[in-house]
């Protein structure tokens, strides 16, 4: 069994930043590729940003936050991170963070293990 635990979420104001951490514990973090996925009300939870099992990993964003969002590992903390600057009113959601056996991946099915998911609100 695998535990993501996600943190840093809060509230800020439009174009400000924040960052995201995922700590896990249990299996073998480097064998995992990452993901963030986000879910707002009333809405399906959608992928956000992906980042391979490779120390510096190779990553990769859906289309809505490229530029704005950085996702990164430390494979020796066992935790990943997602950077997340020019924040935007439609940004608000829950974000959480996911492994994968499988390399990039952006649906909630290639994803065996998930935390419970942090707040991100963002006014205008």
């Amino acid at each position: 069994q695998v535990q993501l635990v996600e943190s840093g979420g809060g509230l800020v104001q439009a174009g400000g930043s924040l960052r995201l951490s995922c700590a896990a514990s249990g299996g073998t973090f480097s064998a995992y590729g990452m993901g963030w996925f986000r879910q707002a009300p009333g809405k399906e939870r959608s992928f956000v940003a992906a980042i391979s099992s490779w120390s510096g990993g190779n990553t990769y964003y859906t289309e809505s936050v490229k530029g704005r969002f950085t996702a990164s590992r430390d494979n020796a903390k066992n935790t990943v991170y997602l950077q997340m600057n020019s924040l935007k009113p439609e940004d608000t959601a829950v974000y959480y963070c996911a492994a994968s056996n499988k390399g990039i991946a952006t649906m909630t099915d290639q994803y065996a293990f998930w935390g419970q998911g942090t707040q991100v609100t963002v006014s205008s």
